[in-house]
């Protein structure tokens, strides 16, 4: 049996939990409202009216939970959402201060078991702000309140004796064992390095402890101006348990065309974890997106699969139509919906990593 920093705590995998895939029934949709102006320079007020459709949309088949930094904050957020016309009664507020809203990195990952009794728990996964800034204190909290708030256990994961450092984007799982992921995120040892001198063995290692899962597939690297250095949900997603998309640059003077023809290449090789070829779909990229000079992140596989919708970050470019229509085909079983998120990828993430989805359990 596993165990858990060496003690006698077992750890998620060796007590029959996995990690759901995100289509799976939630509970709940987390979310931060959005408060750093740092993250969105000069467009807060702008963030806030696109939170409002995110809320609306989402809450059509879950609860929203809330993170704010007082009530006062959320009697603000209640007038915009209410002014865009989300259900307030589908929206549990939370107050807990946060230094940012990017839930699925810094909020709580759930894991599930199914036998005996069905329930879920969280694993705490020690955000530190991509070991790129230095402001990540209150956020590393949320999934220690969240686990307090809905009276789960909480499992503290580790590598050995030291803290496991692990960001929800930076992963994507089908549920059945299989996880996706990056070399440029996870095994860069010189670049927002999240856990010094752990070998590619041992971060797989601490995946299955912790997360359930049996089968790791590597990709190379994300896109150019994702500030976490190669988030996998900017990239690559699982749609279905056997399915994944995979964006595609087809212009070969982007800079983006190297490292994503690489991903293509790596693709053919991947097997699930019974053994079979996932099928892959292509998602096109949108044109290049610019503030201030830098490139932004802007992709359209940050994507979030809610109970009531699937809804997709659009970016006022011919393909937005081209991605709704290749995911309205993938997901038959709820709407397909576009976002605007030309203002939201000012903060390097859109709708994906903006939410962190709790199971039902």
């Amino acid at each position: 049996m596993s165990r858990l920093n060496n003690t006698i705590e077992p750890t998620p995998a060796a007590l029959g939990y996995r990690m759901p895939a995100e289509w799976e029934k939630h509970a709940a949709t987390w979310l931060g409202w959005p408060h750093n102006p740092t993250d969105w320079p000069d467009k807060l007020d702008t963030i806030r009216w696109v939170y409002g459709e995110m809320v609306r949309k989402i809450s059509a088949g879950e609860l929203v939970r809330m993170l704010v930094g007082s009530k006062s904050e959320a009697k603000l957020a209640s007038r915009y959402l209410t002014r865009a016309g989300a259900d307030l009664s589908r929206v549990e507020f939370i107050v807990h201060p946060t230094n940012r809203g990017w839930m699925r990195d810094s909020g709580p990952v759930f894991v599930k078991r199914s036998k005996g009794r069905r329930e879920t728990a969280i694993v705490h996964f020690h955000f530190n702000a991509w070991a790129k800034y230095e402001d990540w204190q209150k956020d590393r909290r949320v999934p220690v309140m969240a686990a307090k708030h809905l009276g789960k256990q909480l499992f503290d994961s580790r590598s050995g004796e030291r803290k496991f450092v692990l960001e929800g984007g930076g992963i994507d799982v089908n549920g059945r064992g299989s996880l996706l992921t990056t070399e440029e995120c996870y095994l860069d040892p010189q670049t927002q390095v999240r856990n010094p001198g752990l070998s590619k063995s041992e971060f797989e290692g601490t995946l299955r402890k912790y997360l359930g899962v049996t089968n790791v597939l590597w990709l190379g690297g994300g896109v150019v101006g994702d500030d976490t250095h190669g988030h996998v949900d900017d990239i690559c997603r699982f749609v279905n348990a056997n399915t994944l998309v995979l964006i595609r640059e087809d212009n070969r003077k982007d800079i983006n065309y190297k490292p994503l023809a690489e991903n293509w290449e790596r693709v053919r090789d991947f097997r699930l974890e019974d053994g079979s070829k996932p099928e892959v779909v292509a998602l096109p990229m949108p044109k290049p997106i610019t503030f201030d000079g830098d490139r932004l992140p802007a992709s359209y596989a940050n994507f979030y699969i809610s109970n009531a919708a699937v809804i997709v970050p659009t970016f006022n470019d011919p393909n937005d139509r081209v991605a709704l229509g290749i995911l309205g085909e993938l997901f038959k079983d709820r709407e397909v919906v576009g976002i605007h998120a030309v203002d939201l990828v000012l903060g390097y993430g859109t709708l994906h990593c903006l939410s962190q989805q709790q199971p039902v359990g």
